[in-house]
């Protein structure tokens, strides 16, 4: 058995010395690190250098994991209603067979449905950062709300920080204050992290 197949068939070990390990080999992570999508059961990995970097380079393309990617582009549409979006605050994930999923974070976790697949058609037709969306592991985020307006294309793992923060930080019926400061915040981040401006064919806001 070659060393990468050992990796990805590892069992990850129950019992860690670090606080924070890889979970395809145990070895401690430290800091900023990289992420896995396990497909058959939509989980997140963390990862150290070492094992992303077999993915990243695409030895281990065919393994039922995937490396999330670290881009993030912010998007100068669609209108929200464009996707018929209920609610301010949502991110829609295309999965292998096409179906997009719309997710609602809330203070019990992310409510979610089916996209209308002619809405997701006619949308990624215009902006072109979002035909470009990887199944899985990237994300189509958008908070208009609040005095928000944020629309990002972003790694999936960004979208579980999300929705645990909103579920974690909830008081009340609105939220409460704390909540939207973490919120601007959240967003303010990614600003730092990626803030490149896709282009607006429509030439709406």
């Amino acid at each position: 058995m070659s060393v990468l197949e050992r990796v990805i068939n590892r069992t990850v070990r129950r019992e860690r010395q670090a606080p924070e390990p890889c979970e395809l080999c145990g070895a401690p992570l430290s800091g900023a690190h990289a992420h896995l999508l396990e497909d058959r059961h939509e989980r997140l990995l963390c990862a150290c250098r070492a094992c992303a970097l077999l993915f990243e380079r695409g030895a281990a393309g065919l393994g039922r994991f995937r490396l999330v990617p670290d881009r993030r582009v912010r998007i100068t549409g669609p209108p929200p209603a464009d996707l018929g979006i209920p609610v301010g605050l949502a991110f829609f994930v295309l999965k292998a067979d096409g179906v997009v999923v719309a997710h609602y974070p809330s203070p019990v976790g992310a409510t979610r449905w089916d996209l209308d697949p002619g809405a997701w058609e006619r949308v990624t037709g215009r902006y072109e950062p979002l035909g470009s969306m990887r199944p899985g592991v990237e994300a189509f985020l958008v908070a208009v709300v609040r005095g928000m307006d944020e629309r990002w294309l972003v790694p999936i793992d960004d979208c579980h920080r999300l929705v645990a923060l909103v579920r974690g930080e909830w008081k009340g019926m609105s939220g409460g204050t704390e909540l939207w400061t973490r919120l601007e915040q959240f967003f303010a981040e990614l600003a730092r992290k990626g803030g490149r401006h896709g282009a607006d064919p429509g030439g709406q806001a």
